[in-house]
């Protein structure tokens, strides 16, 4: 993918390598913010925001060293259950003290062996000790009647967790970490139910063409996101010519859509103020709701800038210079988003729909902070999550500098290339594997 290149007479801001190399290695090498104390019990995805960032940033080998490396592999090892899977973090581990009656407390979770198995993979482990066919027969038990999955097992092996796409995403990267793409039985442990999953997926879709929680419920991007992602999990993105596979995304052009739309001016929390019938209410600056720059009478310089360059439609016709992208309907642009919205778009291939620059310069000068990372907004300061993601879409984008991506398994190429090479899953993948 060619990275993006400034035009003539529009100066691009530069990203602050530097900075953000600091931030991250302070979050793996020093206490986290006290923020943070109530993300304890989800300490495994912390752990793969932070490493995989630095290797997206390509200074994971400089940032540990050979002992360290193998510290964190112990670490995450730690994490692994008896009967397989992963819980999420080592506050829920009884050591010796663990038996069959208080065992409902430290359960194999689904989102911890993801980010587990991710992050193995980004410290270069060969997942030996991984209890691989433990796990393969466990997100069988995980899988609900009607096809999604949840997120744990609690009392009487009754399914616990979300009804949405994004354990479904896990527990199928998890399928494809573990034995690929090709469906039905390995060694003796049966399948996932694909159909009734893809059935869920396209019970799921909205009357817009975005994907939502469940049958009726509001688009949303994030289950969008999570949802085409699965698919491609499963090789069950849509095909051109129908080829007898139950495939989601039923009106591909509406979803497109959709996700394109999820563009947006309203990038601060300032810009979704009110605006009807105030001297800034205009077609230009009020295309798809009246939540735009709302100007006092002593303008913010913020507000200054935005009005530099008057707007004039068509909009096809305006060079835009910051565009955010939101999760919903009139909301307001959100770094997480740009991650949401993008990545289903590329991984549908039609990455160019969009007009990567302006919400490049919206991540870079809006939303990066100084310090490094980014913030949920502009102003805002950074968090591990919303830092993360920034990056993964500056890499999707092409960003001069950055390791590339896959975009649905959201680790490094690098990374990923790592799985695909393992010995054992060759053999348990053979030559189908296609994602």
């Amino acid at each position: 993918m060619s990275p993006v290149v400034p035009v003539a007479g529009d100066e691009e801001q530069k990203l602050n390598y530097s900075a953000h190399i600091r931030y991250w290695r302070r979050n793996l090498k020093t206490f986290l913010p006290h923020h943070y104390t109530g993300n304890d019990a989800n300490r495994m995805i912390l752990g793969l925001f932070i490493l995989s960032a630095l290797d997206i940033l390509g200074d994971l080998p400089s940032a540990l060293s050979a002992e360290e490396r193998q510290g964190y592999i112990d670490w995450v090892y730690l994490c692994q259950l008896p009967e397989g899977g992963f819980r999420p973090a080592p506050a829920t581990h009884l050591g010796d003290a663990r038996n069959d009656d208080n065992g409902i407390w430290d359960p194999a979770h689904v989102p911890g062996t993801f980010f587990a198995l991710s992050t193995l993979a980004i410290l270069g482990d060969d997942l030996e000790r991984v209890k691989r066919r433990e796990i393969l027969i466990w997100l069988n038990t995980v899988q609900k009647p009607e096809g999604g999955f949840g997120e744990t097992l609690g009392e009487g092996d009754r399914i616990e967790g979300g009804d949405d796409s994004r354990f479904g995403y896990m527990a199928t990267a998890i399928r494809w970490i573990l034995r690929g793409t090709r469906e039905g039985p390995l060694d003796g442990v049966p399948d996932i139910r694909v159909d009734h999953l893809v059935q869920c997926i396209r019970d799921a879709e909205a009357y817009d063409g975005g994907l939502s929680e469940a049958a009726y419920h509001e688009a949303h991007a994030g289950f969008t996101s999570c949802a085409v992602s699965t698919l491609a999990l499963v090789d069950r993105l849509p095909v051109s010519k129908p080829d007898g596979r139950l495939r989601g995304i039923t009106n591909l052009p509406m979803t497109l859509h959709w996700l394109v739309s999820r563009q947006t001016l309203t990038i601060d929390e300032t810009d979704a103020m009110d605006t009807l019938m105030d001297e800034t209410d205009s077609a230009a600056t009020c295309h798809d709701s009246h939540s735009f720059v709302k100007m006092q009478t002593y303008p913010s310089l913020r507000g200054q800038k935005s009005f530099e360059d008057k707007l004039h439609l068509p909009f096809a016709d305006t060079d835009l210079k910051w565009v955010g992208i939101n999760g919903r309907l009139n909301k307001i642009g959100d770094t997480c988003y740009a991650y949401y919205v993008t990545a289903p778009l590329f991984t549908l291939g039609h990455q160019d729909a969009i007009d990567k620059r302006p919400i490049r310069r919206w991540l870079v000068e809006k939303t990066a902070h100084m310090i490094g990372g980014f913030g949920k907004g502009p102003g805002d300061p950074p968090d591990i999550y919303h830092s993360f993601l920034g990056l993964m879409v500056l890499s999707m984008f092409g960003e001069a500098g950055l390791q590339d991506v896959d975009v649905v398994l959201c680790i490094t190429n690098r990374a990923k290339r790592h799985v695909e090479s393992l010995p054992w899953r060759k053999a348990a993948v053979g030559a189908e594997d296609h994602v």
